[in-house]
């Protein structure tokens, strides 16, 4: 340690974002469905936390639709993106997009278990039921219990997210 004191310029949210950003994430398209209509968001929080029981969390912001959407429907789909599928990340990443018909330019399928969409191409899915949120600033952290995995034979390179930017690994 070189002894400096911590600053509050070294602390502001600016500065923790391009911290953060250093750390490279996967990309997922998280989906949800509550009286009749699809939400999705795309997220770089889809994270592991247990294996008994199997059990995943994500982070989401308490302003956006899916955030009330998945608390009201308590169920929710992930799809972890390929890296030919960077427009849909774009897409549901997308402020003020229209709620209606947001899933038309995304093929997808339907999960057995919860009935959220899937998209179709993607390196993996879940369906999870949700089972705790937790207060976290100004976010929610979802905890869900997985339901179902889908695995497709074929993996091709997957989409990340690191430094602000786009990017794929194999």
């Amino acid at each position: 340690m070189s002894g400096r004191s911590v600053t509050d310029e070294s602390l502001s949210p600016a500065r923790f974002r391009q911290a953060m950003g250093r750390l490279v994430d996967g990309v997922s398209v998280l989906t949800t469905v509550t009286a009749g209509h699809d939400h999705a968001m795309t997220a770089d929080t889809l994270t592991s936390v247990s294996l008994e029981p199997l059990l995943v969390l994500v982070c989401v912001e308490y302003e956006t639709r899916w955030h009330d959407a998945v608390i009201d429907a308590g169920v929710f789909g992930a799809s972890v993106l390929a890296a030919d599928q960077r427009p849909l990340s774009e897409w549901f990443a997308t402020r003020g997009r229209p709620l209606h018909g947001q899933l038309d330019r995304a093929p997808h399928h339907r999960g057995e278990l919860t009935g959220v969409a899937l998209l179709d191409g993607a390196l993996m899915h879940l369906e999870c039921r949700t089972t705790a949120v937790h207060a976290a600033g100004d976010h929610a952290i979802v905890v869900a219990e997985v339901l179902s995995i889908s695995l497709p034979d074929t993996v091709g390179p997957a989409l990340v997210h690191f430094r602000g930017r786009y990017g794929s690994i194999a």
